[in-house]
């Protein structure tokens, strides 16, 4: 097992990772910019490096940066967390150039799932099921209006380099079609420095259903179950939960074994997570695979009882997995907590929190790196908590988010709790009728 593990991130992430950590007797080493000084992850980690200016390019990207600090304190490991570097197959490669463990897959593994059109073309090798599309990326307006007509009105064009929903555009008819490739070219080439767009059959109402992976060093596969984050934003998720109140047993084997493929399709090592889109006749499609830990993992560690960054760290240390397939015990539900004003279009929320105080209570787990006295950064990702609650039903689990809903507070900044409070009481939300287009009609009150 690691000695040391210098983790490359911040907020709830870095703090769960040195929970974990230290609970293995595995030293942590922080890296934070200046403006993150006063962070929790820096005050319970064992040594903690600054490492540039509030920049995320001068700092949490800071590769040379990164990398002096692994020198200094002979970290044996480096954790990426979610976000900034995770996915980043030439960070990982460098890791393995300095014989520092990188706590996640391969470069190549990251590079044959990270770029959009690859990983389908890798699926459809691997049998998995696929969302109709262009054949490869498409070059020109002209070619991908041929494209968009042999698939069939509507369509998505989407960023190869894509994350995060930047680069997407739907086109209802033809006519539209030249306004939305334009904005979903710039968009890409200013979010990613990748303009390359392919285009895809537009699934409507469909939801986004997720496959929990796990893979070791010796060729074994295992899925984790299911995790349903439909409810999303400018296709950013605000609520997950777990089992999906749209799945069947049949479906879920189905998508496991789907799910499983794709991770054996290129050797998967590490946790990773594979996105499906899933009609309303239940036929799902692969969207993408996320080679990293995901900020939802909590709800996946409630309903199958395992330590997911534990696991993470094992089969990085060369650990063998049992080769079982894990199943949902009891419901999960996930509130992904946002500085953000939800009654002014989400706008962000930065500034002094003067009072926080977090729900307790059986069943409720807090990931949170806020206290009463911190300041939110304007620089970066605006969660600041996940409120995540576990009881024996879906029914109960709402009731018991509401409560703790309720127990929440966090005064000084504006929060997503309000949008979540009526969610719970929704009656489209309680039948658990949603997809991804459930906000499309939802009015905040």
């Amino acid at each position: 097992m690691f000695k040391k593990v210098l983790i490359a991130n911040r907020g709830e992430i870095a703090l769960r990772i040195i929970r974990t950590c230290r609970e293995m007797g595995i030293q942590t080493v922080a890296v934070y910019s200046t403006a993150d000084k006063d962070a929790l992850h820096v005050r319970f980690a064992d040594e903690a490096v600054c490492i540039g200016p509030p920049s995320s390019a001068l700092s949490y990207l800071n590769v040379p940066a990164l990398m002096a600090v692994v020198e200094i304190t002979n970290a044996d490991a480096v954790h990426p967390g979610y976000g900034f570097l995770a996915e980043n197959a030439d960070f990982a490669q460098i890791c393995a150039e300095y014989n520092v463990k990188f706590i996640g897959p391969t470069p190549s593994m990251i590079q044959k799932m990270g770029d959009k059109v690859t990983a389908k073309e890798t699926m459809i090798k691997a049998g998995v099921p696929v969302v109709p599309g262009s054949q490869g990326l498409v070059k020109s307006i002209s070619d991908g209006q041929i494209a968009a007509k042999e698939i069939g009105y509507p369509v998505i064009i989407k960023a190869t380099a894509g994350g995060g929903g930047k680069g997407m555009r739907i086109v209802e008819k033809s006519e539209d079609f030249e306004t939305q490739w334009n904005m979903a070219r710039n968009e890409a080439k200013a979010s990613f420095g990748n303009d390359g767009v392919y285009i895809e059959k537009f699934i409507e109402d469909p939801r986004h259903i997720e496959i929990q992976i796990i893979g070791d060093q010796h060729g074994n596969i295992v899925h984790l179950s299911e995790r349903d984050c439909s409810i999303q934003r400018r296709h950013q998720k605000l609520v997950e939960e777990a089992p999906s109140p749209f799945m069947t047993k049949a479906l879920r084997k189905e998508m496991g074994e789907a799910a499983i493929k794709a991770g054996q399709s290129i050797n998967y090592e590490g946790v990773g997570t594979v996105e499906f889109l899933v009609d309303k006749h239940r036929n799902f499609y692969f969207m993408e695979m996320n080679t990293r830990i995901q900020v939802e993992h909590p709800v996946t560690e409630e309903v199958i009882n395992r330590d997911l960054i534990k696991e993470q760290l094992k089969v990085a240390a060369g650990e063998k997995l049992s080769g079982k397939n894990y199943l949902p015990k009891g419901h999960c539900i996930e509130c992904r907590i946002n500085a953000e004003d939800p009654y002014n279009d989400f706008r962000p929320s930065p500034g002094l929190i003067k009072n926080f105080h977090s729900p307790k209570g059986h069943g409720v787990r807090v990931d949170t790196h806020a206290y009463a006295g911190y300041v939110v950064p304007p620089y970066y990702d605006s969660m600041i908590a996940k409120l995540i609650c576990k009881a024996e039903t879906r029914e109960e689990c709402i009731k018991k988010m509401d409560r703790a809903l309720n127990e929440f507070i966090i005064e000084g900044v504006k929060t997503t709790i309000p949008f979540h409070m009526q969610l719970m009481k929704d009656e489209r939300f309680l039948r658990g009728s949603v997809t991804t287009n459930f906000l499309s009609d939802f009015e905040l009150k």
